[in-house]
């Protein structure tokens, strides 16, 4: 059974930085691309960051692109999420996901639990 845990969440000031993790267990971390989503109150889940099983290949929603860093350790089965220049509107549940990547779209197959990030103004 696949396993995904996030932690790194928490309240911050607009312009700061948190560092999101999911460990992953359960699957070959390895053999999968990684995702991230998030999901603002009254809106609808939608994606932040992918990453490709080597690494080597990352996209970004255009929202976040110059501000966020998706990375992974696969020796740590771990996927990271560096959000850095933090604003009110990047409030909301970021969840971790595990799944494939072709089309140019990423396509979650698992989900964590999420953890909360706020940024106040």
């Amino acid at each position: 059974q696949v396993q995904l845990v996030e932690s790194g969440g928490g309240l911050v000031q607009a312009g700061g930085s948190l560092r999101l993790s999911c460990v992953a267990s359960g699957r070959t971390f390895s053999a999968y691309d990684m995702g991230w989503y998030r999901q603002a109150p009254g809106k609808e889940r939608e994606f932040v960051a992918r990453i490709s099983p080597s690494g080597g290949s990352t996209s970004y929603a255009d929202s976040v692109k110059g501000r966020f860093t998706i990375a992974r350790d696969n020796a740590k089965n771990t996927v990271y999420l560096q959000m850095n220049g933090l604003q009110p509107e990047d409030t909301g549940i970021y969840y971790c996901s595990s799944g494939a990547y072709f089309g140019s779209k990423f396509f979650p197959s698992y989900w964590g639990q999420g953890t909360q990030v706020t940024v106040s103004s």
